[in-house]
């Protein structure tokens, strides 16, 4: 994964983007009927139970829009919430918060939805020795959101892009020549470019899986769309070689036993690609 400044930067550039995109020259319905001066009070209102997961960005949102901005919290990221809880309240400039509402809403429900299906996957495999993990099958322009989301679940991030990691998949294997070539080029480009990024090598098969082990420098086996019994005999040729990764439309219903095959991660892209926002609401309060 990328770095914390890094991942910092990416989430500082989503924010920005984000109210260019949603504000742009100015909020009119706020500026038209609400007084610069006035100050007001809203609440973050859980409408739908899972694990709670954006209450930091929250803040920082709050932040770019209104340094003055201040939120006062009551629950944390990555904690289970239920339909009537209040995660925060936020105060000041009321024109400050509606301009910043519905980034914050947008951001926490897509970010709550993810966070609440990683820990379901995280619960399944608790016990085991696989973790879960994410994929690049992220929305365009806001993955470091997302990835965020799937670390408060309890899952771990895959590589972040196309630069901090190397995988060869189906396609660079195929257009490369086969396995062991595309291996051999891609160890010879990073020593010509000084790089030092990890290989993961994804497999169709077990004969793949035997011809990946005979390159050195391999860092995991993709073991890509794989049934629980050629996972199995996966498992056993790999041993300790290199780690291991299911992945291929591993649901719910089936991962706690690829996880019993062996493998020490499981991929799903499902994570991020396919989840309904969790409805949560920002109301003001009258005090």
């Amino acid at each position: 994964m990328i770095s914390e400044k890094q991942f910092e930067k990416e989430i500082n550039i989503i924010i920005k983007n984000a109210i260019r995109e949603d504000v742009g020259d100015g909020d009119y319905s706020s500026l038209a009927c609400i007084p610069a001066t006035a100050k007001g009070k809203a609440k973050l209102l859980v409408k739908e139970s899972g694990i709670i997961a954006g209450v930091s960005l929250a803040e920082k949102i709050f932040h770019y829009v209104d340094e003055n901005l201040k939120m006062e919290t009551f629950i944390e990221d990555g904690e289970q919430v239920e339909i009537g809880d209040i995660v925060f309240y936020v105060n000041g400039s009321s024109q400050s918060i509606l301009k910043a509402e519905r980034l914050v809403l947008n951001a926490m429900q897509r970010m709550s939805a993810i966070a609440t299906k990683t820990n379901q996957f995280a619960k399944i495999l608790h016990g085991t020795n696989t973790k879960i993990l994410d994929t690049r099958k992220t929305t365009p322009g806001i993955r470091a959101l997302e990835k965020w989301a799937v670390k408060i679940g309890g899952g771990e991030n895959h590589r972040f892009a196309l630069y901090d990691m190397i995988m060869l998949k189906d396609n660079h294997i195929d257009f490369a020549g086969g396995i062991t070539s595309a291996i051999t080029k891609t160890k010879k480009y990073l020593a010509e470019n000084n790089l030092d990024l990890k290989i993961i090598v994804e497999a169709r098969n077990l004969e793949e899986i035997k011809e990946i082990l005979k390159n050195d420098g391999v860092y995991r086996i993709l073991i890509d769309n794989f049934n629980f019994e050629d996972t199995k005999k996966a498992v056993a040729l790999i041993g300790d070689k290199c780690l291991t990764e299911s992945s291929g439309g591993i649901t719910l219903e089936t991962a706690k036993e690829y996880a019993d095959c062996g493998v020490n991660f499981i991929s799903s892209g499902a994570l991020t690609h396919s989840v309904y926002n969790m409805d949560l609401s920002l109301k003001a309060v009258h005090e």
